[in-house]
């Protein structure tokens, strides 16, 4: 079986995820849900990992990226402890990775 990680949102991210729209909000809560319970180290077409870049916050490396739609979510995984920290919720539009963060 495989294992459920919990989830939680750094203060930040909590921030950026309640500027959104409700429905925006709701949309990325779910896919944080269904997406990042099981598995959140495995590679897909939403999730990768980003290398090279140094985000602006404290986190476990190495980090990776989620994407919702025009949204990204940005987190890292304490597998021992399996916990994915949610370190925060960014609208891409046509910026890059680099630029949003």
């Amino acid at each position: 079986m495989v294992a459920l990680f919990g989830i939680e949102f750094a203060p930040e991210a909590l921030l950026e995820l309640q500027r959104l729209r409700a429905t925006d909000q709701r949309k990325v809560i779910d896919a944080v849900e269904k997406q990042l319970a099981h598995e959140p180290e495995k590679l897909t077409r939403r999730r990768k990992q980003l290398v090279g870049i140094s985000p602006p916050w404290e986190q476990v490396r190495p980090v990776w990226q989620l994407r919702v739609g025009d949204f990204r979510v940005f987190y890292d995984v304490d597998s021992e402890a399996q916990l994915v920290m949610i370190r925060s919720v960014r609208r891409k539009g046509r910026q890059s990775t680099e630029d949003i963060l």
